[in-house]
């Protein structure tokens, strides 16, 4: 389970997840004012929203990309994309209780704001598409 700050939208999440990775990119971190966003990314058919459909407000960031929040109170939840058909990507925070795996990797990490020092040893991905290993 999981929803937004104020609780007007809910969603459910049914195990497994595909993956779970911190996002770098410009966007991710001006959408939800942080200095990257830890997502999940779920089969479509695995997630519903569970109350307030009619409260979440969709914002076109991209050609390819629609985020998803709560009308409400702004908390942002939600990343779809045509780059990943059949998925939604899930903001990690705001899932309430534990999900089936920890984060993974660092993506479009060659985009990280520069004052963003990380410490652990994740695999660092960049380049282009955003995914790819970066050199060590």
């Amino acid at each position: 389970m999981g929803g937004c700050l104020c609780g007007a939208v809910r969603f459910a999440i049914t195990l497994p997840t595909k993956w779970c990775a911190h996002c770098h990119c410009s966007m991710c971190r001006r959408a939800h004012g942080a200095p990257y966003v830890t997502w999940v990314g779920v089969p479509s058919q695995s997630f519903r929203i569970v109350e307030g459909e009619n409260r979440i407000v969709r914002y076109r960031s991209s050609e390819q990309a629609t985020r998803s929040f709560c009308g409400t109170c702004g908390s942002p939840m939600l990343f779809e994309s045509t780059r990943w058909p059949g998925e939604v990507h899930v903001a990690l925070g705001c899932v309430v209780g534990p999900i089936d795996q920890a984060p993974a990797a660092h993506v479009f990490f060659n985009s990280k704001a520069d004052w963003v020092h990380v410490s652990d040893d994740l695999p660092r991905m960049g380049g282009s598409t955003g995914i790819e290993p970066l050199p060590g």
